[in-house]
């Protein structure tokens, strides 16, 4: 069969992938710990299912515009100005079957083919493979757990040539759990003043998830507001993973680029999603804040257990809710049976040995590190770090 081209630009991600090999095991009655996936093991706060409950009732059931209904704009817009003091118009939102969907739709409206995207590593695993699609081309700067997963204002303008089209980067990231305070973001401002000609993509989904204090956005810096697209989405801080609603906030003209887009690909997403997520947006965030509170319990106990493994260097995350440790030391060891030549054998031996799912680095750019995800419980996570030392301790 002759498929498409453009299936052999792009890779499977690899959190999927990984996922899915979990589940593999665990229907052949393996007792397999998910350590890979990023999705909070919450469930969604009983408000927000009670506004769902109330949308159906009341047959909020038809199509909606393609950029999402105007309350629910107006809901983003309202919740971008209280937590972020950003002032848009709904005709600035697009709101999108979840975050990667709008990640999609912006790479896609700006990246065309012979221009460059910047990423800083380590980056999630469908930034690049977007690009890709978009026919443009990844230009990676390499940080290091040393400089804590950050670039430094010299090393972006290194990266920026005549071809650069796009910045884009995450914070609170993923995988590494960096976040990029404002004095930070001010000094990665002052390149970008010198090029207008480059958009910045700014992900935002872990905003909630911050453990060192008030979330920055770099749309705060008005001369660079109108270049930045900022990617949001309900699926981290409400634990709406399943209900598919993300949303983007930029210019007009970018916003109805990804509206056209959208209006070919899906149309808007699901309609009660849309409802449920005004009721998020605009009322009381205490489940979030309560669920940040417990991945803060989470982080000092994974960081714990990780200082009994021998070989890890690991950053201590600021959001998100993963560790990300460099494991090369365990590069060229082997249990006998099983060699370890890089990341991706590190992790297909944890799954096969330890029956605990985790993510190669070479997903995310950083092939000496390992993505762990502490968005699970206290006892599966005790369980799984007691698995993973053992399994270690054969390595040799």
């Amino acid at each position: 069969m002759q498929l498409s081209s453009l299936l052999d630009r792009f890779a499977e991600p690899e959190t999927l992938k990984m996922a899915k090999l979990g589940r593999e095991l665990r229907a052949k009655g393996v007792d397999v710990i998910d350590l890979s996936l990023g999705e909070p093991d919450f469930d969604t706060p009983q408000h927000i299912k009670d506004a769902a409950i109330k949308a159906i009732n009341d047959n909020w059931s038809h199509y909606t515009p393609v950029p999402g209904f105007l309350d629910l704009r107006e809901a983003v817009c309202t919740k971008l100005k209280r937590d972020n003091n950003l002032d848009y118009k709904p005709e600035n939102i697009v709101t999108s079957t979840g975050a990667k969907q709008s990640l999609a739709n912006v790479i896609l409206a700006l990246a065309d083919e012979g221009e460059e995207v910047i990423i800083p590593t380590p980056y999630w695993v469908t930034y690049s493979e977007l690009v890709k699609i978009a026919r443009a081309t990844v230009v990676e700067i390499r940080t290091t757990l040393e400089s804590s997963f950050k670039i430094t204002p010299a090393e972006l303008e290194a990266a920026i040539t005549p071809k650069t089209k796009v910045f884009l980067f995450s914070s609170p990231c993923n995988p590494s759990g960096a976040v990029y305070s404002k004095t930070e973001l001010e000094g990665l401002a002052e390149v970008f003043r010198k090029h207008p000609n480059v958009y910045i993509i700014a992900d935002e989904i872990y905003e909630y998830i911050n453990f060192v204090g008030k979330h920055e956005s770099i749309a705060q810096f008005s001369d660079l507001k109108d270049r930045v697209i900022v990617v949001n989405g309900l699926s981290k801080g409400f634990a709406m993973t399943g209900w598919r609603l993300g949303y983007i906030a930029a210019n007009v003209d970018i916003a109805k680029a990804c509206e056209k887009l959208q209006g070919q690909f899906t149309s808007a997403t699901c309609s009660i999603a849309q409802k449920a997520g005004v009721v998020a947006l605009t009322t009381d965030l205490k489940p979030s804040f309560e669920m940040t509170e417990e991945f803060a319990r989470r982080r000092a106990r994974v960081l714990e257990l990780v200082k009994d493994i021998p070989g890890f260097k690991t950053y201590t995350p600021e959001g998100a809710f993963y560790i990300f440790p460099d494991v090369s030391y365990y590069f060229g060891k082997s249990d006998g049976e099983n060699k370890i030549t890089n990341s991706a054998d590190f992790s297909m031996y944890l799954l096969n040995t330890a029956h605990v799912s985790s993510v190669m680095g070479e997903a995310f750019g950083e092939p000496d590190c390992v993505r762990f995800s502490f968005a699970n419980s206290m006892e599966n996570i005790e369980r799984a770090w007691v698995r993973i030392k053992e399994a270690l301790a054969k390595l040799k």
